[in-house]
């Protein structure tokens, strides 16, 4: 039976757990992350591009990439997942966020045409085929609010794709990402219409907390492909061998600080939020830190896998602490949004990568990886030590 436009909205009887098209849209994004990864391999190794140029032309593409995953898990946390109309998009997000993937080796060369007109396409067409193919509803004026922002930032983006200075392109990206996520943090604000975030009227919250989380043990498992390729690559010495298990059990500690306990508590948060909107956008702020360090942490992995003893260039520290320490300052957010307080012992090893960098300019990567993994431990047996010593914590967002 066709769906009509009313059905488009979950109702109370709508399974709440991701479906299959949705895990398999997670696909392509892991193949994306894999593409970002190793760009900035890429770069942190044979210095075409130079460290922070290619760190920069990376973040952009990884922004990019994440907008349209987090626009299209707000939607699906609103509207009914297993609706025809919905199942189109997810399906268009699937080919064009695969596009741009392919695109993002050369996403600021020979691709960037390629990526931009996607991106833009995709991004537009979306809202444009719910609009037709949903007769106006849920909510015609949101369609409105989310064109219009769009539409500031598609000329940048087209633009920046089709010109061939690498500064005028990034200088206008630039402006292209902080147009969108602008846009995306404030719920679209339009003259006349005024601001709405997506999934006001109703969030599936169990749904939203486990599209979060499947897409940070997505960023877990693409650091685990990085350490794999790794030392399969190598010669199995035994200094490469110590950098393969120090960065397998830096993953497990990853994994242990995020889900203990904030991480696992994402849909009780939402549920207990007096504005579940906000917390939500707020949510894949979080998210999108802890994501990029990860990404960046793989990355160290790969240097002092296979270069555990030579030189440490000073840059290196920015893929071996600076990784880390931006998931703990994402996951500090986190924390923040789900008990309105952060554990001190997220920011004492924060504070501690700080310190530790100009000591780290004389180790070896090996080294410095196992500092890392050291302060990481830190925080992990805090975390131990508090849920030992405390009665189960309930959620109290601050807002």
């Amino acid at each position: 039976m066709r769906n009509t436009p009313d059905k488009l909205l979950r109702s109370e009887a709508t399974r709440q757990r991701a479906t299959f098209l949705e895990l398999f849209l997670d696909l392509v994004f892991v193949f994306a992350l894999t593409r970002i990864s190793a760009r900035l391999i890429a770069d942190f190794t044979d210095g075409q591009r130079g460290v922070y140029a290619g760190l920069g032309q990376a973040l952009l593409l990884f922004l990019a990439l994440w907008a349209i995953w987090s626009v299209t898990v707000w939607s699906t946390s609103w509207l009914d997942p297993n609706a025809p109309i919905v199942q189109t998009v997810i399906i268009m997000t699937l080919i064009g966020a695969m596009t741009m993937a392919v695109a993002v080796p050369h996403g600021f060369g020979a691709r960037a045409s390629l990526f931009a007109i996607t991106l833009v396409t995709l991004q537009i067409g979306r809202v444009v085929f719910f609009h037709v193919a949903g007769h106006g509803r849920p909510d015609p004026q949101q369609s409105i609010r989310i064109l219009f922002w769009f539409g500031l930032s598609a000329p940048l983006w087209v633009v920046g794709g089709l010109v061939d200075d690498g500064t005028v392109r990034g200088t206008l990206w630039t402006l292209a990402v902080l147009t969108d996520y602008t846009g995306l943090y404030f719920g679209w604000p339009t003259p006349r219409l005024g601001a709405q975030r997506l999934g006001v009227q109703m969030i599936a919250a169990e749904h939203l907390a486990e599209r979060y989380q499947q897409f940070l043990l997505i960023a877990l498992g693409e650091a685990i492909f990085v350490i794999g390729l790794a030392f399969s690559g190598s010669e199995f010495h035994t200094d490469q061998t110590g950098g393969f298990v120090l960065a397998l059990a830096s993953t497990v500690l990853l994994w242990r600080i995020y889900f203990h306990v904030a991480g696992g508590m994402l849909g009780a948060a939402v549920d207990r939020s007096g504005n579940p909107a906000r917390l939500a956008t707020d949510m894949a702020f979080a998210h999108m830190l802890m994501i990029a360090g990860i990404v960046l942490t793989g990355v160290g992995f790969e240097l002092f896998i296979t270069e555990p003893l030579g030189h440490l260039p000073a840059t290196w520290l920015i893929a071996i602490f600076g990784g880390p320490a931006l998931f703990l300052a994402g996951r500090s957010a986190l924390e923040y949004q789900v008990f309105g307080r952060v554990s001190r012992s997220r920011l004492a090893a924060l504070l501690a990568f700080g310190l530790l960098i100009p000591p780290a300019l004389h180790l070896r990567p090996l080294t410095a990886g196992a500092v890392a993994a050291v302060v990481l431990l830190g925080v992990a047996g805090a975390d131990a030590r508090r849920s030992r010593h405390r009665s189960p914590e309930t959620p109290t967002p601050p807002y």
